[in-house]
């Protein structure tokens, strides 16, 4: 019984070395992890010149601007090549942002539609980050030179058409307003205090990135350099691509990952912010133009919403070709309301009160 006491005191002591440790080595990851971010200066980006701000009535046949998203090449230019054969060329044009360098021409691609049309001012982009939303306003940028572009469709390399070019054409040409889906996030934390008083919270919204604008919205995205500053700097993935690419990092978030997430939702030093998500829907909503939108998307995307919130990603699910059957196609064509997991929202689908379906699926 005497050495009790001196085991019971050997093991305590063992157990706050133990802890230690282990603190010490959670302080260090997130050191290590917060020393490689560097935050860009808060400057205005360098975007193409923009078109005239004045206000034109344009008199002629109105144009769809088809703006593509494009990693690299066109993986399904052969659908596109179809949705657009016969049709009148007045009625659409198309801009391509790629990768810089590529060209669109014999040798990368099955459908002439694509030939020549990529941006000759394109940017890399890296998924998560600003990058993106660069990407974008040089796409409306460069399709608002043509004053006969009257509606701007922002569709990624993987996207497809549900239906005819005449019906979409009809579709959107019969609404005055823009379809972007767009909902006040109550359950994630991404809005940072820092955007204050600039970016209002009561003002910040998240929606699909997959959009349809009218010329009078696409001109205040493309042409807006107060708001897209305030993203650059304070709305981030989280961790940061080249932090998140680094062999050590891997080892340490194997073992610390939870832990250290906690920690930093709990000392609001980080949130995993996606800039596509917030930066249309909150621009417009800063903006008053709230009642202007049919509040949601014309594109379809199925997401990986599984139980285990750890093997949920950050990604939509990909449609293989064993999955694309008739009855698919039907099932998404018949989709005429929207359910949102955040407010318990749902969101009918709409044109001028008539109930509609949608059009893009990828």
């Amino acid at each position: 019984m005497k050495s009790s006491k001196p085991q019971h005191l050997l093991w305590f002591g063992f157990k706050i070395v133990i802890a230690l440790c282990f603190s010490s080595y959670f302080v260090f990851a997130y050191l290590n992890l917060h020393s490689q971010v560097k935050l860009p200066s808060l400057n205005p980006p360098v975007f193409h010149a923009s078109p005239s701000s004045r206000s034109r009535h344009f008199e002629g046949t109105p144009k769809i601007a088809f703006l593509f998203l494009a990693r690299r090449d066109l993986p399904l230019d052969f659908l596109w090549d179809s949705f657009f054969k016969n049709v009148d060329a007045a009625k659409f044009s198309i801009y391509i942002h790629s990768t810089p360098g590529f060209l669109f021409n014999e040798t990368t691609t099955r459908s002439a539609f694509f030939h020549g049309q990529q941006l000759n001012y394109s940017i890399q982009v890296i998924w998560g980050e600003s990058s993106m939303i660069e990407a974008e306003k040089l796409l409306l940028l460069a399709a608002l030179h043509d004053p006969a572009n009257q509606r701007f469709v922002l569709l990624s390399d993987s996207c497809v058409p549900l239906y005819s070019f005449s019906y979409l054409y009809s579709y959107l040409m019969s609404s005055s307003k823009s379809f972007v889906d767009s909902f006040i996030d109550v359950e994630e934390d991404r809005y940072s205090p820092k955007m204050s008083p600039l970016i209002r919270k009561d003002r910040w919204r998240k929606g699909s990135q997959w959009i349809s604008l009218v010329r009078r919205h696409a001109k205040i995205v493309a042409e807006d350099y107060f708001v897209f500053p305030i993203f650059k700097e304070f709305c981030k993935r989280w961790p940061p691509k080249d932090v998140d690419n680094r062999k050590e990092t891997h080892q340490i978030f194997d073992v610390a990952q939870y832990f250290l997430q906690t920690l930093l939702r709990i000392f609001k030093q980080h949130r995993n912010c996606i800039p596509d998500e917030h930066y249309v829907q909150t621009l417009l909503a800063m903006n008053g133009l709230e009642d202007d939108l049919e509040r949601r998307t014309l594109t379809y995307t199925k997401w990986n919403h599984s139980i285990i919130k750890a093997q949920t990603s950050w990604h939509p699910l990909t449609f293989h070709y064993d999955d694309v059957t008739a009855i698919k196609i039907r099932e998404i064509k018949a989709i005429n309301s929207i359910s949102r997991k955040q407010g318990n929202r749902s969101e009918n689908c709409h044109v001028n009160n008539i109930q509609k379906t949608l059009f893009f699926v990828r």
